[in-house]
């Protein structure tokens, strides 16, 4: 028997003015007029493939994780065929009545997530929510396909092909990242059990550069270094 009592959770969009998505856009929250079926989630990642000559083979080397992609699709529909979705998944069309049109359903799809801000130079940040889903990103591609069309050719049914690409603000990125990479520079303070070669080597996985960790830091001697000492680890070289 079928439970009607639970109600469909529908997948949403909601705009926001920063990258941080602590302002949200009033009454720019989109919801889909059906749940998609299927959503497909991306990840790509850059390596140096750079080979030397006269070499059989190439160590890849890792450069840095691409911004992930989303994509799904949302349906528009105006031919009276689809009704309360928190209810039946589909209801039955009155054949007295008029089917409209999608044009205004896309128009308004477009003043809530693509419209451009004047003030801001750029498209929103973007939200999808849907259960478990929470994608935080811009909408980096929108096609749009008409399916059905009323005798004198008004769209009464389309599909829209949405390609999201991640974007995370800097400061929750270095936050995730906690990156330890000797690409950049490291803050250390020195302790009394430490050791300069073993602090380098946990930083640039070869103890050999703590020589010239030491001259980076203008010290005397790496081996008689005050406690409490802030030590800088460089980015290595290119």
């Amino acid at each position: 028997m079928l439970d009607l009592s639970h109600k469909t959770e529908k997948l949403y969009v909601q705009a926001y003015s920063d990258s941080e998505y602590k302002k949200p856009v009033p009454d720019n929250k989109f919801s889909a007029l059906i749940n998609p079926a299927s959503y497909s989630v991306s990840y790509r990642f850059e390596f140096d493939s750079t080979q030397a000559p006269g070499t059989s083979g190439v160590n890849m080397k890792f450069n840095r994780i691409m911004p992930g992609d989303f994509n799904f699709d949302f349906l528009f529909d105006a031919t009276g065929v689809i009704k309360d979705m928190s209810v039946l998944s589909l209801g039955i069309a009155n054949p007295f009545e008029k089917p409209g049109t999608v044009t205004e359903q896309i128009e308004i799809f477009k003043q809530k997530i693509i419209d451009y801000q004047s003030d801001k130079h750029r498209p929103y940040y973007l939200k999808i929510h849907w259960g478990e889903l929470l994608f935080k990103g811009v909408l980096k591609q929108m096609d749009i396909e008409y399916k059905v069309f009323t005798p004198d050719g008004k769209p009464i049914r389309a599909i829209a092909k949405c390609q999201f690409a991640e974007s995370i603000a800097d400061v929750e990125r270095a936050a995730e990242e906690n990156r330890e990479s000797a690409d950049i520079t490291h803050e250390r303070i020195f302790g009394g059990s430490d050791r300069l070669d073993r602090m380098t080597e946990k930083i640039y996985e070869k103890d050999i550069h703590y020589i010239n960790v030491a001259g980076f830091n203008s010290l005397d001697s790496f081996r008689n270094i005050k406690s409490g000492s802030k030590i800088y680890f460089p980015p290595l070289a290119k």
